[in-house]
């Protein structure tokens, strides 16, 4: 093994010493600041987005998702609509959320099953008679199979208050780079009234 005697390391082209050695052979590595190094962003970890109150509207966007992501779960904390109509999941890239494409398998468990098929979206099934009470926690995962094609895998849970749980699993080819996640229900008209929502993704 060879030995190179040196007290400082750097480019030819650079204008100060890159790494400086001190007398014991020890040098300080540069510190991490936030999601850089010298410059260069850092594409790993789980990073977090802002949770949004799902207490108004029709529907609540995620948006902004960097192209790098390969794995995004969307949380949700008691939340709850004024209505009956299922809860889904829909993504999208530039060129808007995307309503159409998917392949979803979901099941609604309370004593008995009741299943469906759905296109629309990662819907989470309600049952039938379900009243508007109650609120749901739980989580959905996403995950990209093949960068070039953009095509996605999902599979949820969402728990109520008072018993019933819904599974979904199914996958979506987006027609772009996925940047945005929506969160609202098939009928598209009844609107949140409680809980949160919040996202994380990485690399």
């Amino acid at each position: 093994m060879s030995t190179i005697n040196t007290t400082n390391l750097k480019n030819p082209s650079s204008g100060s010493n890159n790494i400086v050695l001190g007398a014991d052979g020890s040098t300080t590595i540069p510190t991490i600041s936030a999601t850089t190094i010298t410059g260069t962003t850092v594409r790993g970890g789980v990073i977090s987005g802002t949770a949004a109150a799902s207490t108004s509207g029709v529907s609540i966007d995620f948006t902004g998702i960097p192209s790098w992501v390969k794995r995004i779960t969307v949380m949700f904390y008691r939340i709850s609509t004024n209505g009956t109509s299922s809860i889904q999941v829909q993504l999208g890239d530039s060129g808007g959320i995307e309503a159409t494409g998917y392949e979803v398998a979901s099941i609604y468990i309370n004593n008995t099953a009741d299943n469906a098929s759905y296109t629309s979206g990662f819907v989470f099934r309600q049952g039938s008679g379900l009243a508007a009470t109650g609120t749901q926690s739980g989580q959905i995962v996403f995950n990209l199979v093949d960068f070039a094609a953009n095509t996605w895998t999902g599979n949820g849970a969402l728990g109520w208050t008072v018993t019933p749980i819904m599974i979904n699993v199914g996958s979506k080819a987006l027609s772009g780079t996925l940047d945005r996640v929506r969160i609202t229900t098939v009928n598209g008209t009844d609107t949140f009234d409680a809980g949160s929502i919040n996202i994380l993704y990485e690399g």
